[in-house]
């Protein structure tokens, strides 16, 4: 991890991309904006977090789904005989 020490109004260049710059400090609060592509996505950690498991568990509901259509398509192909 790198840890660099900026002040207000200065910024942090990720790439040729992405400026991330400090707005403003507040106490133990700091706001930081981020200028990077639309075509990147910029999440704060928890909400990443949150989606990630979002599509986990939508993964694993389509899987299910998927392995009773299977087990129906199968007895229906069993009872036709």
């Amino acid at each position: 991890m790198l840890i660099l020490s900026r002040k207000l109004d200065e910024k942090i260049q990720i790439g040729d991309d992405i400026t991330i710059t400090i707005i403003d400090i507040h106490g133990e609060q700091v706001k930081i904006g981020v200028e990077a592509p639309k075509s990147i996505k910029v999440f704060r950690q928890e909400v990443f977090e949150a989606i990630q498991k979002e599509n986990k568990a939508a993964a694993v509901e389509q899987s299910n789904n998927q392995v009773g259509i299977n087990a129906v398509s199968a007895l229906s192909k069993l009872i036709k005989k």
